[in-house]
């Protein structure tokens, strides 16, 4: 028997493949729903233990973060780190901490905070010098004012608002420090700038 014979046999051989089952309702449903539910079980676990996300709605933090702006923040950049001073953060606000704040971290535990004219005086832990801090990202307006002392409690720390004289953060509220647990997360990203040009306004004119 030649070599063609065989192939030609072998193939006449096999039997005819059965037609495929239709797919019932309820398969076509649980194919339809698996990728959806996969999409939210993965967004629900970035947003719970990876990302926090929120709209600024004040003008508080000009101008770093505009009034409208959409920021992103890490739950995960203090997992093995301390926040450092001029982190931006969010955090439960101490006195209502059923609202979401965003400040700039100023004082440290265990520090002494001052505001003199406007100008901000931390005394240091480590070796008990004052310095006077950098405060070249407060552009909207001139800061003024004199407050303090303020003495950081451990695992706590003082906040400030960029817009300095239009910011509501550890300077006036009841129970004046963010307490470590209380911080959401440190603020990574943002949206681009939808709106410049405000006005400098202050609680005190």
């Amino acid at each position: 028997m030649s070599e063609e014979t065989v192939i030609a046999e072998n193939k006449s051989s096999k039997k005819p493949s059965k037609n495929k089952r239709p797919k019932s309702k309820l398969q076509e449903t649980i194919e339809f729903c698996i990728p959806i539910v996969i999409a939210v079980a993965l967004a629900f676990i970035l947003r719970t233990f990876v990302f926090a996300n929120a709209v600024v709605p004040t003008g508080s933090m000009l101008n770093t973060i505009q009034e409208g702006d959409r920021i992103i923040a890490s739950r995960m950049a203090y997992n093995n780190n301390d926040p450092e001073r001029y982190d931006i953060i969010l955090f439960k606000y101490p006195d209502n901490e059923e609202q979401i704040y965003v400040k700039r971290i100023i004082g440290l535990p265990g520090e002494t905070v001052q505001i003199v004219n406007g100008v901000v005086y931390v005394t240091k832990t480590d070796d008990g010098k004052t310095i006077q801090l950098d405060d070249s990202f407060v552009t909207a307006c001139e800061p003024y004012g004199d407050f303090g002392p303020y003495v950081v409690p451990p695992d706590s720390y003082f906040m400030l608002g960029d817009n300095r004289n239009d910011s509501k953060d550890s300077r006036f509220w009841t129970n004046t420090y963010v307490k470590r647990d209380k911080i959401i997360g440190k603020v990574k990203f943002r949206s681009e700038e939808r709106r410049v040009g405000k006005e400098c306004r202050s609680r005190w004119s």
